[in-house]
């Protein structure tokens, strides 16, 4: 699903903030991404999915180039294929939860109708209702985006990543602004979600339970490159440990 070899990114005269990295990420993984603030974790998460161009390596995403070989077809073709959910819900507060599922649709052929739910098609439509069904607010679809708690605004915006029919799912720390048991649903919401569609899920988080309960594997950082990958179930408080101290 992604290869990255050697992988560097720095930002014009500054000090680079990835150095060599290597990651290989199979179809179905659910991959926890953890690192102190400052390691590089967030520039890696979209160093991988194409939105900061890396500066040296060589980087594979869905087996097609991602890196400096990419033309501009396959950079839109992987976009096309991946969901994206952030700490920030970015929802439109004032639209309705069905309009706000629907707008994962833009750039797809026609994608103005995506602006609201009374402009898409019936197949658009049907498809956000199914996305808002299996977050569990298909009640909700008709209701402002601003109505809604913290927690069931997070699920609007996974099921607006869900209705593209992603191959491979971005999360970057998705529960953090949310109350601990919210924050637990959403992990649990995910997990199932990327199961049942066969999904592969790369996420960041600062808490270690979600890092450690939900995932396969457990990549850490630290000071831009990889300190360890191990499966979750072999990461210790010693590991995690390392990862922040120093």
């Amino acid at each position: 699903m992604i290869e990255a070899k050697g992988l560097t990114k720095s930002y014009k005269r500054h000090k680079p903030v990835l150095t060599g990295v290597d990651i290989v990420i199979a179809p179905g993984e659910r991959v926890a991404l953890i690192g102190s603030n400052g390691s590089g974790k967030s520039t890696l998460l979209k160093s991988l999915i194409g939105l900061h161009p890396i500066t040296g390596g060589t980087l594979r995403c869905f087996g097609e180039p991602l890196d400096h070989r990419a033309t501009r077809a396959q950079r839109q073709r992987m976009r096309h294929q991946t969901g994206f959910v952030f700490q920030k819900h970015c929802l439109v507060r004032r639209r309705t939860v069905l309009s706000n599922v629907i707008h994962g649709l833009f750039g797809e052929a026609g994608s103005w109708r995506a602006f609201s739910h009374s402009f898409a098609p019936e197949s658009w439509r049907a498809r956000a209702m199914q996305a808002l069904e299996e977050v569990d607010l298909a009640e909700k679809a008709m209701e402002r985006a601003d109505a809604l708690s913290g927690g069931q605004q997070q699920r609007v915006a996974i099921a607006r990543a869900l209705v593209r029919r992603p191959r491979l799912l971005i999360a970057d720390e998705p529960a953090a602004s949310l109350d601990p048991v919210s924050g637990r649903n959403v992990m649990e919401l995910f997990c199932r979600l990327c199961e049942d569609h066969g999904i592969t899920l790369l996420y960041t988080s600062h808490d270690m339970s979600h890092a450690v309960d939900y995932a396969d594997r457990v990549l850490a950082l630290r000071n831009g490159s990889i300190l360890f990958d191990r499966p979750a179930s072999k990461v210790s408080g010693a590991h995690l440990k390392a990862t922040f101290d120093g």
